[in-house]
């Protein structure tokens, strides 16, 4: 029983000491993000990798994939409907469990997963391999030049996929509910309007904007503060890996529950 209390003390020291360092890190960020030297020529060539590399292959995939899924959902959503004579709750139950839960939650994991967890292992090796420190020798500040750059790309990705594909949601939603004709447009619009309250529009972008930070800070504090005397190599490595993502995934679950309690209680 000792033992196990001792275990949970310092997993729950560990946690908060994690926590401290990301909110650290952030207050680093924040100053860097609106300083305009940031934007230098050098610095602006990295951000504007990091974005074309972070943006262009994942919007193409993440879209069609998004596609494909939506047009799957809202014609079991609405045959689902009409089957038990709810057609008229039909498209306002699509646009709430689609847009504005699956889709934010979806575009997050996907652009951790292909975006800003590996992004956080390449700036943990770079700073194993003492590439950041030889960065400040030479008087360039390291979370500058290498963090911030993934970061923005991070927030940005998350921003953009949850747009698009939000966008792309609706306008599937309206021709599978109404076909391609303009005559369903205002009880469409009506409905849509019903659902994106003043509340619930603020809602989701909080949640959205939560999502982008949680997905980009902090793998890149991880990076920066964790320990790297072990090396980076074989078990070490995925050991590294799978628990700066079990981290990002309990925060990214920790949001969406809040946005649950906050919609519907």
């Amino acid at each position: 029983m000792l033992k196990a209390l001792k275990r949970f003390n310092h997993h729950t020291l560990e946690w908060f000491a994690r926590a401290t360092r990301t909110i650290r890190f952030s207050a680093h960020l924040l100053p860097l993000t609106l300083a305009p030297q940031t934007y230098q020529r050098d610095n602006r060539a990295a951000i504007a990798r990091q974005l074309v590399t972070g943006m262009g292959p994942n919007l193409l995939w993440f879209t069609v994939l998004c596609a494909l899924v939506s047009s799957v959902l809202i014609r079991i959503v609405v045959v689902t409907a009409l089957s038990y004579g709810l057609s008229k709750f039909a498209l306002e139950m699509v646009v709430r469990v689609l847009v504005l839960e699956l889709i934010p939650l979806t575009a997050a994991v996907f652009v951790a997963l292909r975006c800003t967890l590996p992004d956080g292992m390449e700036l943990a090796e770079l700073r194993a391999h003492g590439d950041l420190h030889r960065l400040q020798q030479q008087g360039i500040d390291p979370i500058a030049r290498e963090a911030l750059p993934r970061v923005i790309a991070g927030v940005f990705s998350v921003l953009m996929l949850v747009a698009v594909s939000c966008l792309m949601s609706l306008v599937l939603a309206y021709l599978n509910v109404y076909g391609f004709t303009p005559w369903g447009f205002g009880g469409y619009t009506r409905v849509v309007g019903q659902v994106f309250s003043p509340a619930v529009s603020i809602i989701l972008v909080m949640k959205t904007i939560a999502f982008s930070l949680a997905v980009s800070l902090i793998p890149m504090a991880s990076a920066v503060y964790d320990n790297v005397n072990t090396t980076l190599q074989g078990r070490s490595k995925a050991a590294r890996e799978l628990a700066s993502m079990v981290r990002l995934f309990s925060v990214i679950l920790l949001i969406e529950v809040a946005s649950l309690l906050v919609n519907y209680y």
